[in-house]
């Protein structure tokens, strides 16, 4: 693809990468077969060459409307795109552009601005999020059906190792996690502890900016990235073996850190240590998978279906391991047929589009259910608590599955 930038983005970094990425695009078409909007709703300009399109005339100078700021907004971010596209096209890190130049041409309207600023401000926010999730929890039994259906229901707390072992790996706890659903983290440091790992946490760490990088709020976003590392590397400097992500949306952020501070010369060396050491939890634990087949008991649960999320499967490019460790523990792990489609969930696409993402969260339902597991397993908070609200059947992260394995 050809390109003329304009003089508001030419020469920048921004600009520089927005061109280098244009100019893979081949015009196919591939990505619009596995784009989850372009799907439902059969236009061009919601799939991701007709957004390429798009930012491709808004980057050369032509005028940038609500209708552009729409077709963006659409994008679920689920880079299914980037799994399909034989060119190679990074179209994760040109929407991101694009999205950043749209807001600072297009004014959102008013109730647009609270909404996304309320989103920013208090999701990634603990002191803020944690107390209101309890109270939301303490009487969610009342509450507006719509309002009910964010708000998981209490987990009766697992009990936290206490062993110390001369290995450790660092972990995000992560900023809604540990108020929504806080026996994954818990799980994790048993799961852990079981192999003679002790996991630890950075008290001052928080949100990976994920959130605020996704709502446009690019400067936080960059704040809460510069936080963690600097939460994180007294550990990094005391030679802690890996940092483990047990959320994968939380994981294929915090390895653009390299990327996102690249021209940073305070972060930029240490930005790319933290993605050196990061890894998620299906990158680790499948070399473990002998010691966790001898400490693993059968416990009642025999088949479950698997929902890979986007960020596992074509943010972080990670596929197939899950599965894999799940069936050598002796489950039958199922697929359902578009198990490389977005659940609709996308952070907070379900609150800024809802009638897409219950539209998607309910075909994905449909094709997992058919499944007849006794559970559906994921493994990102974001896509358990969205599929929950659709269903009975119950929906947990995979490594709360593997503690019951190995604990009961």
């Amino acid at each position: 693809m050809q390109t003329n930038l304009a003089d508001f983005i030419r020469g920048t970094a921004d600009g520089d990468e927005a061109d280098a990425i244009l100019r893979k695009c081949v015009h196919c078409g591939f990505c619009t077969a596995t784009c989850p909007t372009y799907q439902l709703l059969g236009d061009e300009l919601d799939g991701p060459r007709g957004r390429i399109y798009l930012m491709k005339q808004m980057f050369e100078g032509a005028p940038v409307t609500r209708s552009t700021q729409l077709h963006l907004d659409r994008c679920l971010t689920c880079r299914n795109c980037e799994s399909t596209c034989p060119s190679g096209v990074q179209y994760g890190k040109l929407v991101e552009i694009g999205r950043k130049v749209v807001e600072e041409k297009v004014e959102r309207p008013m109730r647009q601005r609270l909404q996304r600023r309320l989103l920013a401000s208090f999701l990634p926010n603990s002191t803020l999020f944690t107390p209101a999730m309890k109270l939301g929890q303490q009487f969610r039994g009342i509450l507006p059906r719509k309002l009910r259906a964010k708000i998981p229901l209490p987990e009766r707390p697992l009990a936290a190792p206490t062993n110390k072992h001369e290995r450790k790996m660092l972990m995000l706890a992560g900023c809604v996690q540990p108020a929504m659903m806080p026996n994954v983290n818990t799980a994790t440091a048993r799961v852990f502890d079981a192999l003679g790992i002790e996991i630890v946490t950075a008290p001052g760490a928080g949100c990976c900016g994920a959130i605020r990088l996704h709502l446009g709020y690019n400067d936080d976003a960059l704040d809460d990235v510069r936080n963690n590392i600097d939460a994180w590397w007294p550990y990094v400097e005391n030679g802690v073996e890996a940092i483990v992500m047990n959320a994968s949306g939380c994981g294929a952020t915090v390895k653009e850190y390299a990327h996102l501070l690249r021209n940073d010369p305070a972060y930029s060396a240490k930005a790319q240590k933290i993605v050196d050491l990061t890894r998620d939890l299906a990158e680790i634990l499948p070399m473990y998978e002998e010691e966790l087949v001898a400490l693993a008991r059968r416990r009642g649960v025999h088949t479950v279906a698997f929902h890979p999320p986007c960020t596992l499967q074509h943010g972080q490019q990670i596929r197939g391991r899950v599965e894999h460790l799940l069936t050598a523990l002796g489950l039958e792990v199922r697929l359902p047929a578009d198990s490389h489609l977005c659940c609709g969930s996308a952070g907070t696409y379900s609150v800024l589009q809802p009638k897409l993402s219950y539209t998607l969260r309910n075909q994905k339902l449909d094709r997992l259910e058919k499944l007849e597991p006794q559970m559906i397993v994921s493994a990102n908070v974001g896509c358990i608590a969205h599929l929950q609200s659709g269903t009975s059947t119950p929906v947990t992260h995979w490594i709360q599955l593997l503690e019951h394995l190995l604990y009961g």
